[in-house]
Formats: C-alpha cells, sequence, structure tokens
C-alpha cells in the first residue's frame, strides 16, 4: 500500500503559520517593532536557526516560536512570543512548545534566550492558561544556575509575564518594551499614582526600579545586546568563564594616570582601566548608583566587578546596593565567573527606622554571597574599607586575594571619626588644638588605619602600586583558575532573601 503526500498543502499551511495576522504585522511594523521570526532572524547567526514544532497548536496558531540556532558559532534556544499570531497570548500548547525548547537546553548545556512580546494569557483556555504560565516559571526555575537564561523584553509584559521575566538571570527591556504587575489602569484607579504605560513599565523605569539590568532602544539595540551577554557567559554551569583571545590587551599592562590620583571620584574610570580595551559592561546602572557591578574581560576572561561608587555618598552600603551586587555575585558563581570586589566606602549608609531591617538583610545578602561562592574572588581596597563594608566587600572571609592600594585606610570608623571618639578631650576649638588633632589623626592614619598595617597583620596579601593593579589581578587570576574548595555537605544554604 503506497502513501501519497501532499507536499505543496503542507507548505502552504506553514507558510501561512510564520506569515502571522497581517493586521498584526501592520501593527506591529507601525510601532516600530519586529515580528518574532525577524527577531530570531537577527539573534541567530546568518542561515543558522532551525524551528521546532511550528505546526504545533489549533492551526499552528501556538503563539511562539521555538528552536535553536548558533550565536557566534556557538548554540544557543530561543523561545519568542508572536504578537502577531492572536497576540502572541500564553496557553496550554504555547507553554508546551517553551518547556520543550528548554528541556532540549538543559540537556544540551545551551543558554536560553527568551523574546517577550504578548497580550497576556488565553481567556478562553480558563485554568489551562494559567498553569501554562505556572509551569513555564517552574521550568525557568529549574534551569537556573544550569544555563545562562536572558529575557528580552520587546513588547508587553505584564503580571505573570513579568515573573517569568525576572526569574531570567538578565532582563533586557527595550524601548517598546512594557514590564509590570499592574497594568496602569488599575495603579491609577487604585493609587495616588497617575502613571501610563511607559512611566511604569518602560525601558528606563524597569532599569531605575532594578527589575532589569539593560535598557536599550531599538528592537535590533536589544537583541544585539542579548548576543554579548551570550558571547561574555559561559554556555552552561559545567563551563568555565569564556576566553575571548581576538582582541589581545597586554596583562602586563600598567595603567598611569592611576598614579596620579589622590581620590578616586568615579570608580567606573578605574575599571576601564583594568578591563581588556578599556571595555566593561555595566548592569543595572540606573538602580542604586551607589554600587557599580559590571561584565568586562581581564586576559580575554570574563569577569566579574563589583565596586563600590566613592562619588556617590561616599560608597556607603545601602539596602539596594547590597541586594543588586548579591544577585551578581551569585549569577557570577553560578556560572563559574571570577568576582573582582573594589572597596572604597564609609561603611553603612543612615537609615531611617523603617529601613533598617531592609540595610541589615541586604548587607547580610551580600557577604553572604560573596562568602559562600566558589569561584576565584578577589578584593582590592582603592580607599576607605571602614567596618561593615570591609567585612562584607574586602575581608579575608569574602576574598582569595586582597590587595591595598597605598594609604587606603582599614578600620572600624574612618580616621576622623576615630579620634573623634578616642580622644575628645583633646579636641578644643583653639588653633594649638586643631593642630593636635592634624597630629592625631596622622598618627592613626599610619599606626592604626593604613592598609600597610593590615598587610602586616596577614589581612591584605599586598599593598600594590595603584599603577600595577591590571597585572596584579590578572596574575591573582591566573593563580587561582585551578581553585577547588570543600565545602560541608548540604543542599543549600538559606541565603538571607
Amino acid at each position: 500500500m503506497s502513501v501519497e503526500y501532499n507536499l505543496p498543502i503542507v507548505r502552504e499551511r506553514k507558510l501561512a503559520i510564520q506569515t502571522g495576522d497581517p493586521e498584526r504585522v501592520a501593527e506591529q511594523k507601525k510601532l516600530g517593532k519586529m515580528t518574532a521570526r525577524e527577531r530570531i532572524g537577527l539573534l541567530f547567526d546568518k542561515a543558522s536557526f532551525v524551528e521546532l514544532d511550528a505546526l504545533v497548536g489549533r492551526d499552528g496558531e501556538s503563539g511562539v516560536v521555538t528552536g535553536y540556532g548558533l550565536i557566534d558559532g556557538r548554540p544557543a534556544c530561543v523561545y519568542a512570543q508572536d504578537y502577531t499570531v492572536m497576540g502572541g497570548a500564553v496557553g496550554a500548547e504555547h507553554a508546551r512548545k517553551v518547556i520543550k525548547v528548554m528541556d532540549l537546553a538543559a540537556k544540551t548545556g545551551a543558554p536560553v534566550v527568551a523574546l517577550f512580546d504578548s497580550m497576556g494569557v488565553r481567556l478562553k483556555e480558563g485554568v489551562d492558561a494559567v498553569n501554562a504560565y505556572a509551569s513555564i516559571s517552574a521550568k525557568t526555575a529549574q534551569l537556573s544556575g544550569v544555563v545562562p537564561q536572558i529575557a528580552v523584553v520587546l513588547g508587553q509584559c505584564a503580571a505573570s509575564a513579568a515573573m517569568v521575566a525576572v526569574q531570567n538571570d538578565l532582563v533586557i527591556v527595550g524601548e517598546s518594551g512594557r514590564m509590570f504587575m499592574n497594568g496602569p489602569q488599575v495603579v491609577s484607579a487604585n493609587t495616588p499614582d497617575k502613571v501610563d504605560a511607559k512611566s511604569l513599565g518602560g525601558a528606563q523605569a524597569c532599569l531605575k526600579n532594578g527589575l532589569a539590568q539593560l535598557a536599550c532602544g531599538t528592537d535590533e539595540e536589544a537583541i544585539a545586546m542579548a548576543r554579548a551577554l551570550v558571547c561574555m557567559l559561559p554556555a552552561n554551569n559545567l563551563e568555565d568563564a569564556p576566553v575571548d583571545l581576538t582582541q589581545p590587551d597586554d596583562v602586563n599592562r600598567l595603567i598611569p594616570q592611576l598614579d596620579q590620583i589622590d581620590t578616586v571620584t568615579d570608580v567606573k574610570s578605574v575599571l576601564a582601566g583594568i578591563a581588556d580595551n578599556g571595555k566593561v559592561l555595566e548592569l543595572g546602572a540606573g538602580c542604586a548608583p551607589e554600587m557599580v557591578v559590571a561584565l568586562a574581560a581581564i586576559g580575554g576572561r570574563t569577569v566579574g566587578f563589583v565596586a563600590t561608587q566613592p562619588g556617590v555618598g561616599e560608597g556607603a552600603l545601602t539596602a539596594e546596593g547590597c541586594h543588586k551586587a548579591a544577585r551578581f555575585v551569585r549569577l557570577m558563581d553560578c556560572y563559574n565567573i571570577p568576582v573582582i570586589t573594589l572597596c572604597d566606602s564609609v561603611g553603612l549608609s543612615v537609615a531611617n527606622a523603617g529601613g533598617q531591617c531592609q540595610l541589615a538583610r541586604g548587607c547580610a545578602q551580600l557577604s553572604a554571597a560573596l562568602a559562600d561562592a566558589s569561584v576565584p574572588r578577589i578584593a582590592l581596597v582603592t580607599g576607605n574599607a571602614v567596618a561593615a563594608a570591609y567585612m562584607v566587600l574586602a575581608a579575608r572571609s569574602a576574598a582569595d586575594m586582597v590587595y591595598a592600594w597605598p594609604g587606603s585606610v582599614i578600620a572600624p570608623l574612618t580616621v576622623k571619626a576615630a579620634v573623634q571618639v578616642l580622644m575628645p578631650g583633646k579636641l578644643a576649638g583653639s588653633a594649638e588644638a586643631l593642630k593636635k588633632r592634624e597630629e592625631l589623626e596622622k598618627d592613626y592614619q599610619q599606626n592604626v588605619a593604613d592598609g600597610v598595617n593590615a598587610a602586616k597583620m596577614g589581612y591584605v596579601d599586598d599593598v600594590i602600586e595603584p599603577s600595577q593593579t591590571r597585572q596584579m589581578l590578572a596574575a591573582a587570576l591566573e593563580m587561582l583558575s585551578s581553585k577547588r574548595d570543600s565545602r560541608l555537605p548540604k543542599k543549600h544554604g538559606n541565603l538571607p532573601l
């Protein structure tokens, strides 16, 4: 018995599915947005995308495109909500396709890029639609720490979708993206805040409130950023941090401009001097500017920087800044990327009564994240490392190697505050008293607080010239590249979330 295949009909049906609703396509174009397949075409290397389950769903209307391809020659998986098919609404078939490609990523150790652009759930499916998002959320949680997951918000991403997006390791929001739990109408009707979709959940709003790590303009720019992130991260948790030697930069390069700085006011300039070719990708720039977290490379190998920003509140630790840094450290530890901390902080910020518990929790989160990390950890004190700032960012428990610049202060209080507390009776307002105070401060700096004293006691490995920072960090990274830690047996720690 012979079987006849009507290939033209199959091709015609598949083509109709891939084309999408013409009205929806026109709507996307009018808003300056790309279709799901156009976005995927930009994400992957030319002609490398392989679509999965194109015919799945009622008449193929699953509202999501899934598959795999190559990003700079490395395999990756994708699911892209297709607004041109039923508004990209999520239902049972939509979820099954997404979970299937995520399972493929888990089996093969490939990163997942998720492109969000959906009207929400398919109301006609009832509980099936609610369970669909629950299933995607659970699978995202299961893959966390196994393969990198990058969410790119290029349209509406509300309620359950926002929950799933934020579960990803990194979130990029494009200019057309809108991410929130309650929509602007609901917020405006039930609170004193009168907001629109952009002010509530636009790219800059999401960056400022910490929901996103990167904000971009067009779809093209957001997708290009996703490609860049995939290239900087290992494919999975069993690989080491990637090494890119296509743009070499001498690891022994000196940074003479750092020797000319008496006081650092912008730590970003220091990071640029340390990093290969001055290239640093800051994450979460609009949130908690007193703490800087960034990806870069030293000797071609990806590293993660965590640095206090002395130009903002003297680098004092805040709850929001510590939370931002703690999550970043956990991400680095998930994917075997070394962490370098730079500390120049006067200690804790002053929180009001209501903020005290949040400040304690934030500092505990960052301290626990660094102490628990098994990746190479290097600390550099560039100025003040006072009290909790030293404990969290530069203590021996938080780093495998600790360096300090000349003149660094490592102490329970700043020099001025310590002298004020220890010798109050000697600090009257006369000129003689002021001179005495200067002498006492100089003595306290040299004999108690200076980083050299910490080095003498073994808390600092070396006091280095600022210009030698890059070569010293590179040497430490090379030495620690084979680091192995023995840990107490446990399921997992209870991070103070």
